[in-house]
């Protein structure tokens, strides 16, 4: 623009040109040029106007200070002002003067509009360069935040300081704050750049906005609030706190507040400050909305993934349940034990039991990061729980209880005297709506449970029911099959020993031995036989343990050679000393067997 006013100057004999534009105005207000003047007439007409003597003009003669100055200023008598014009619209104007009293030509006019429409050109590719600028700015801000969110997910933090960063840069603020809300009240998030004065008095220490301070309006509205003065806001004119300390303790003067709405709902607002009086642009406040929406998405990105990763840890610590309950069938110990461990795992928590309930008293079953006190006290000892404490009240309405802090209580449990549990939840395990014990997980500090978390502890209650079952069922159908298996045996040796009751007496003498000492197979014979040889039994016909009377001395088969007909005298007699023998001897052992 220069070169082109120093040719026209020096071409035209100008010894005086300015250039006065809409924005330079802004910048630097000027009084409204008189309508008689050349400025005037061409902000009124968007026409080329000009004067050979600016002195004649009505408005120098009556002395307009604007007139005056400029001319006296300026030493100057003639006055060319051409439009500068971008779609018929003024965006400024080119104005030459000359100490003589002279027009300019026709040739020189028309040498000044060519400049004035370089000049547009020039402006309006200024301004295209700028938004170019200004939108490399943000896609590269934009492209930053996302590279923090693919980076860190599931955290918040890193992703609302670079959201906070790159807008108060972007946006020539001085600092910048994020909050979110929790039901009326806001706590500070993040924040850049803010005083620290500022920050202590609202880090951990939820505040609630006065209904009519920036922060209470947005509320109320959902939409963008931007304060050009703070201290001239009603809201600190009326000292609301939360509003003088913003003005007071971080120098806030000029403010935007932008709110952070996920399905119309407010979650929090991005704000950033000035600390003079300075209005953000639109594009600056367009930028924020921008920002405001992508925190949103990490927000709703970290719950999904942070849900995601709590259900595929209970799914993990389920099937681990359901792999120790496959791999120690009728083993309840360890199936509770791994129940304790991933509940306290995932549910953050110090350390837990599992109690059965029968006949009106809990038993520790299971214990897992205990203090050694109270194992010591509860392990595998019946009790009956104090009234009040909330093992009491889980065992009157078989619900869950939730208790936020033990120390606090009227009646305090055991847990808290001596193992130092505030935060804790006592979980029923019911069956057929039926009692039969519960799983307890503590926290030594103040922190609640999650619904998550309860559910997690509530679905190993339910695990364990199961698993208490069929424990039960298993040793019902253990015993049920060696009780079938024993009677088979019998009739097998009866079917095989027909009128032989000596050797059918001694299957069920052995049978009866086995459920008693609970022994089987192999074993069980072995101690049978033992037994037999012991009382001076190794004669008696048909022995199981061998050595019988009947069986072939090389094959252990009956000998088909010995005579079996009744008629032979010898041979009865034989039989019925060993009945008398049998009877005085074996009736006596089955009994004690009994006993």
């Amino acid at each position: 623009m220069r070169p082109n006013l120093d040719q026209c100057t020096s071409t035209k004999e100008a010894p005086s040109v300015s250039l006065r534009s809409v924005e330079a105005r802004t910048r630097d207000p000027l009084v409204r040029p008189p309508s008689d003047t050349p400025l005037g007439r061409v902000a009124t007409t968007k026409q080329v106007s000009q004067v050979a003597d600016i002195r004649t003009v009505p408005s120098y003669v009556s002395q307009d200070p604007f007139v005056v100055s400029a001319v006296e200023l300026g030493n100057y008598r003639a006055v060319l002002a051409v439009p500068m014009l971008k779609d018929n619209e003024l965006v400024g104007s080119i104005n030459i003067q000359r100490q003589q009293a002279q027009p300019f030509t026709d040739k020189q006019v028309e040498l000044v509009a060519n400049f004035a429409a370089q000049a547009v050109i020039a402006i309006e590719n200024t301004r295209l360069l700028n938004e170019l600028r200004e939108s490399l700015q943000q896609q590269t801000a934009t492209a930053d935040v996302l590279k923090v969110i693919s980076s860190s997910p599931g955290e918040l933090e890193p992703v609302f300081q670079a959201m906070l960063e790159n807008a108060v840069r972007i946006c020539a603020a001085s600092f910048g704050n994020l909050y979110l809300r929790d039901g009326e009240f806001f706590h500070l998030a993040a924040f850049h750049n803010t005083p620290p004065a500022f920050v202590a008095s609202r880090r951990d220490r939820p505040y609630r906005p006065g209904p009519n301070s920036p922060p209470g309006r947005l509320m109320r509205t959902r939409a963008v609030i931007h304060v050009a003065n703070l201290m001239a806001d009603p809201s600190y004119l009326e000292r609301d706190p939360g509003v003088v300390a913003f003005a007071e303790l971080a120098g806030s003067r000029t403010v935007v507040l932008v709110p952070m709405l996920k399905e119309g709902e407010l979650i929090g607002y991005l704000s950033i400050y000035r600390q003079e009086v300075r209005p953000f642009a639109d594009k600056q406040i367009e930028l924020l909305m921008n920002f405001a929406s992508q925190a949103v998405i990490a927000i709703e990105n970290t719950r999904l993934l942070n849900e995601l990763r709590e259900s595929l840890q209970q799914q993990t610590a389920t099937s681990e349940v359901l792999g120790v309950i496959s791999s120690s069938p009728g083993e309840l110990e360890p199936v509770f034990q791994v129940m304790l461990q991933n509940a306290l795992r995932i549910c953050e928590a110090k350390f837990g039991m599992l109690l059965r309930y029968s006949d009106g008293a809990f038993v520790a079953q299971a214990m897992v990061g205990a203090p050694p006190a109270l194992v010591d006290a509860l392990m595998r000892k019946p009790f009956t729980p104090a009234p009040g404490i909330p093992l009491d009240r889980m065992l009157r309405t078989k619900k869950v209880v939730h208790t936020l802090d033990a120390a606090v209580e009227e009646s305090k449990p055991l847990s808290a005297r001596l193992s130092g549990a505030r935060s804790h939840i006592v979980v029923p395990m019911l069956k057929d709506d039926e009692l039969i014990g519960s799983i307890s997980i503590y926290r030594q500090e103040v922190r609640p449970f999650t619904d998550k978390q309860v559910e997690l502890v509530a679905n190993f209650a339910a695990q364990a029911v199961i698993a208490i079952e069929n424990t039960r069922l298993l040793n019902e159908l253990r015993e049920s099959l060696q009780q079938q298996t024993a009677t088979a045996n019998v009739l097998k040796v009866i079917s095989r020993s027909t009128f032989d009751l000596v050797t059918v007496l001694g299957e069920l003498r052995l049978h009866r031995g086995v459920r008693a000492h609970g022994r089987s197979g192999a074993a069980a014979r072995t101690w049978h036989c033992g037994r037999a040889r012991a009382a001076g039994a190794e004669d008696r016909p048909r022995s199981r343990c061998g050595g019988g009377r009947g069986l072939h001395p090389s094959r252990g088969a009956p000998d088909r050679r010995l005579p079996h007909h009744a008629g032979s005298t010898a041979d009865a007699g034989r039989r019925a000393d060993r009945r008398v023998q049998f009877g005085e001897s074996g009736r006596a052992s089955v009994h004690r067997e009994g006993d």
